[in-house]
């Protein structure tokens, strides 16, 4: 993992967080935990558009469910959650 520490960034500026994003995305410590990820503008533009691919996939494929017919309908709230840990540990 690619990190830096808050203290760094403070103490060297964005210099500090330029070198390690050559590297990929930059995780910035800080009270010793993970807390921020620095990523350049093309990398964020990336992870943007699969997120949007991954969305549509899933909203496509639900809609393909639907019109097949193949909706399961839940009496209660309960009932569902139960299914839903039955397709859990298969």
């Amino acid at each position: 993992m690619n990190t830096i520490t808050a203290q760094e960034i403070k103490r060297r500026g964005i210099s500090a967080v330029e070198e390690g994003v050559k590297k990929g995305p930059v995780h910035v410590i800080k009270n010793n935990k993970p807390q921020y990820v620095i990523m350049d503008e093309e990398f964020y533009e990336e992870l943007i558009a699969e997120r949007e691919e991954s969305y549509i996939a899933r909203l496509k494929l639900s809609l393909n469910e639907l019109d097949k017919g193949e909706v399961h309908h839940f009496k209660t709230v309960k009932d569902l959650v139960d299914a839903i840990d039955r397709f859990d540990d298969k």
